[in-house]
């Protein structure tokens, strides 16, 4: 067996530490070897002393200039790894020695750089690509640091917060009113958190791990689904009762020309009104579920207000207008303001002021309505199909303007007014410029 006492005096901590130890033991045995020659020639201690210090001094100048090569060539090489470590591909450290070892460690160090070179290049367009795409979505999506903070988003963040992105800029998820609960991120306001579902992922940027996190509106997905049923509903609906009238208003018409008495003829009458007015009824939700198509343009606000008006000259209408123009569809803009101004009258009092009102925010134009009625007791239901609070009414013209505005990527929403009786209908859209980029 080896002694590990002596198994220890072999092993070294480090390359410096094994030059000295072999410049060291070299000196040492050169010396001694020429003491000995000193000792049987018989010369001189003085020239055995200066024979002595000349072979130290050549030795020490061969182990300094070995020494000062060895660690050139890992400093060098140290310095191409730094600048590798830094992302700096481009720079090449030249090697110590022209052939060998050395420089075959180099000319690997150089493959590597440009690997890694190329395979940067290739991740960089795969980022460029992401955020590329990030900013062609519709979907709110935010970029957070390690940190983390806010350092970027698309253009449809304004869909959560009412100012642009870089106003929010290195803020925390928490100052965003978001929190991280049970491996997910949720909004802590729970009106947001039960419209939006918080998709999240992670991924690496220049050597740092960023977190993705994608906002799903998963609201306006559960009301097409619910519009899609409605939809399905009324078109099973409305083809069984177009077949059962088609006939029985054919074969009230044939009777009534057929019909002797008074009393007969009036019943077939009425039959065949009821049943034209059936037709009408499903022809009117039909509308529904028929697709439609935006002519989108830019619109004088002062020239729509001025048709609104013209058509609505018996109704005490007060217009005012904070912005020039919008980006909207005229017909069906127009279909839709008449619509609306015509449940406000309907809901207000005899000689109750409507006011309509159009403005600008920092991200969309805005249409108000504000009524004097009574408000609404059930907010919640006024946008389901067949829903309605009149007497008379049919709960078709919301859920159509609901859908108009929404294929103008805009919103529309009912309030109560907070001080005063009355309900205001808020409309957005996009501003013209965002519409066409």
């Amino acid at each position: 067996k080896k002694d590990p006492g002596i198994m220890k005096l072999f092993v070294y901590k480090s390359l410096e530490q094994l030059l000295k130890t072999c410049f060291i033991a070299t000196s040492f045995l050169v010396i001694s070897l020429w003491l000995i020659i000193g000792l049987v020639q018989h010369w001189t201690v003085a020239n055995i002393v200066l024979t002595s210090a000349g072979w130290a001094l050549i030795l020490w100048l061969c182990f300094s200039y070995i020494y000062k090569k060895t660690l050139i060539a890992f400093k060098r090489a140290s310095m191409h790894l730094e600048a590798v470590h830094n992302d700096d591909y481009c720079q090449y450290a030249k090697p110590a020695f022209r052939a060998g070892k050395v420089k075959e460690f180099h000319l690997d160090l150089d493959n590597l750089s440009s690997h890694l070179q190329l395979l940067k290049s290739r991740y960089d367009q795969h980022i460029f690509l992401v955020y590329r795409l990030i900013d062609q979505l519709d979907t709110p999506i935010m970029v957070f640091d390690q940190h983390p903070q806010l350092t970027y988003a698309n253009g449809a963040f304004n869909e959560l917060f009412p100012q642009p992105w870089q106003i929010f800029r290195h803020s925390s998820p928490e100052l965003l009113g978001l929190e991280f609960i049970d491996n997910n991120w949720h909004f802590k306001e729970k009106q947001r958190d039960n419209k939006w579902q918080i998709r999240h992922s992670e991924f690496i940027e220049q050597g740092q791990t960023h977190q993705l996190m994608v906002f799903v509106n998963i609201e306006s997905a559960l009301r097409q689904s619910q519009l899609d049923a409605w939809q399905q509903l009324i078109r099973v609906l409305g083809h069984e009762i177009n077949n059962s009238l088609t006939p029985v208003s054919a074969l009230a018409q044939g009777l009534s020309l057929k019909a002797q008495g008074k009393r007969e003829k009036q019943a077939l009458t009425v039959i065949t009104e009821r049943c034209q007015h059936l037709q009408d009824f499903v022809s009117r939700y039909a509308s529904i579920s028929k697709p439609f198509h935006l002519n989108c343009q830019i619109l004088s606000v002062m020239n729509i207000a001025k048709r609104i008006q013209g058509l609505l000259k018996d109704i005490p209408l007060q217009v005012e207008l904070k912005t020039e123009r919008f980006w909207a569809d005229p017909a069906f803009i127009e279909q839709v303001l008449l619509n609306i101004i015509k449940n406000a009258v309907e809901a207000s009092e005899p000689g109750g002021k409507i006011k309509l009102t159009f403005s600008e925010t920092v991200n969309s134009s805005l249409i108000e309505v504000v009524d004097s009625g009574h408000g609404f007791a059930n907010l919640d239901n006024l946008f389901v199909p067949l829903y309605s609070t009149k007497q008379n009414g049919q709960g078709i013209g919301l859920s159509f303007c609901r859908n108009i505005i929404e294929h103008h990527k805009g919103t529309i929403k009912l309030v109560n007014n907070d001080n005063s009786p009355g309900v205001t209908v808020s409309i957005t859209l996009p501003l013209v410029n965002q519409e066409k980029q």
